[in-house]
């Protein structure tokens, strides 16, 4: 019993360890996204950050900079111009979506044409999600989920028939509901604040370091999603016979 209780303990322990450190430095399945990290020394703009190591390429950094981006023929402006605080943040968050190797903890399955995954409650810092909102309140827009139900027939987003712009300040009553709302749940708002180690920053200075980089090593460890039990159990059934034998 004694020994059975030890190799189990060694096979949880040993299948935890490669479960949390399989979602860390790592890039999504998705449209844009390079099969695996690494250093990209002319990142543009708001991209730069992740020059040093990053899920994007240079060209992918410039396209998220553009209004009509060859991205995803995604158009800001589809409601007048976007004013430039507003727009700003967008680009961060293209930014940390396509060049952060720091999301593998919400990485989740995605059943589109365009990516095999995307990112699920990713939580944000409260500064930088009422940031967000502070700066894009005036701005305009028709809807409410941007990654859905937009006119594609001239090739890039239109409001649909009987949508209204309207400020973003109605139709995103609260910071929660931008963060939350706009990208299918992508991001969660947290009441944590950057540098707490507790919530992914969009805004970093890279000569401090990336913070994302402990905030990602907290969530796979602490993380209610991984159980190495049913994993246990299939590596027991595939130990070689003598091996069982000693369980």
């Amino acid at each position: 019993m004694a020994a059975r209780g030890l190799v189990l303990g060694l096979l949880a322990a040993c299948i935890a360890g490669a479960a949390k450190e399989s979602v860390l430095n790592v890039c999504m399945d998705a449209k844009h996204h390079k099969t695996q990290p690494g250093p990209e020394g002319a990142l543009h703009g708001q991209c730069a950050p992740w020059k040093d190591h990053a899920c994007c390429t240079a060209q992918t950094s410039a396209e998220a900079h553009q209004d009509r981006s060859h991205l995803y023929n995604f158009n800001w402006n589809h409601c007048g111009v976007m004013p430039e605080r507003c727009k700003q943040h967008f680009i961060q968050d293209t930014c940390l979506y396509e060049c952060s190797p720091n999301l593998g903890p919400w990485i989740d399955q995605a059943d589109t044409s365009w990516r095999r995954e995307r990112i699920l409650n990713v939580p944000l810092c409260r500064q930088d999600c009422e940031q967000w909102w502070e700066d894009c309140k005036d701005a305009l827009t028709c809807k409410e989920n941007w990654h859905k139900g937009w006119n594609w027939t001239t090739g890039t987003n239109q409001c649909p028939r009987g949508f209204m712009c309207q400020p973003f300040k109605y139709v995103f009553p609260r910071p929660a509901d931008l963060c939350e709302k706009i990208w299918s749940g992508s991001y969660k708002y947290t009441t944590e604040h950057q540098g707490s180690g507790r919530c992914i920053q969009m805004w970093f200075d890279p000569a401090h370091g990336n913070p994302n980089v402990a905030v990602a090593k907290y969530y796979a460890q602490n993380g209610a999603d991984a159980s190495p039990v049913p994993w246990a159990v299939l590596l027991l059934l595939l130990l070689p016979p003598a091996l069982r034998s000693l369980l």
